[in-house]
C-alpha cells in the first residue's frame, strides 16, 4: 500500500486520512503598530525572539512546528500535553527577552491530514479563532477537550462565549502558568 499522496499523476487519490491532534496558534499583539512606530529591523529582531522561543519550547516538548505566519506560528502536537506545555513555556520566554506580548489558541479533535502535509478540520479552526479572540498575554484552550493539563499549568473556570465561524458557542478556558516567567522551571528525576 502506498502512502497518501504518493499515486501516480491522474490517479485517483487515497482515502481521507483522519488523525486526531492538538493545534496552537500563538502570535504577537500589536505587531503592525511596532513595525510602524520602530521599523522594519526592531521588527525582524522581534521575530528571531519568537522564533528562537518556538524553536526551544517546541523542540523540549516534541512539539512540531507546522506554519509560519509572518509574526505568529502553527504548532501541532499528537497529544495536547506537550503543547500546551510548549505553548506555555513560549509565553515565559517570550515575556523576558521579547518586547510585544503573545497571545494563543489550542484546540484537539480529528481533523484531515491533508496530501500529507496541511490539516483540515475544526480544531485547527477553533485553535485559529481562540488566539485571534485572545487577549495580550492570554492563551484560550477549547474547554470541551478533555486533557489533563501539565504540571505548572492552571486553567480558569470554562466560559461558554460564540466564536466566529461556530454557530454554537463554545467552552473555553484560559491557561496560566502556576509560575512567573523568572522562576526557572524545577528538574525531575
Amino acid at each position: 500500500m502506498s502512502a497518501p499522496g504518493s499515486e501516480l499523476w491522474g490517479a485517483q487519490p487515497s482515502p481521507t486520512t483522519r488523525v486526531s491532534r492538538s493545534f496552537a496558534f500563538v502570535d504577537l499583539c500589536g505587531f503592525t503598530d511596532f513595525v510602524d512606530l520602530y521599523g522594519d529591523d526592531a521588527a525582524v529582531a522581534e521575530l528571531r525572539v519568537l522564533r528562537a522561543g518556538v524553536r526551544e519550547a517546541a523542540g523540549a516538548a516534541g512539539v512540531r512546528v507546522d506554519k509560519w505566519l509572518g509574526d505568529g506560528v502553527m504548532l501541532v502536537g499528537v497529544e495536547p500535553e506537550p503543547l500546551v506545555t510548549a505553548v506555555i513555556e513560549l509565553q515565559l520566554h517570550h515575556e523576558t527577552r521579547g518586547r510585544l506580548p503573545l497571545r494563543g489558541g489550542i484546540a484537539t479533535g480529528a481533523v484531515i491530514l491533508l496530501d500529507g502535509d496541511d490539516y483540515v478540520g475544526r480544531a485547527v479552526n477553533l485553535a485559529a479563532r481562540l488566539c485571534e479572540r485572545a487577549q495580550s498575554d492570554q492563551i484560550l484552550a477549547a474547554a470541551d477537550d478533555g486533557f489533563a493539563l501539565p504540571p505548572g499549568v492552571h486553567a480558569t473556570s470554562a466560559t461558554s462565549f460564540h466564536v466566529k465561524g461556530f454557530v454554537r458557542p463554545v467552552a473555553v478556558v484560559a491557561l496560566v502558568p502556576l509560575r512567573p516567567a523568572s522562576a526557572p522551571v524545577a528538574a525531575t528525576e
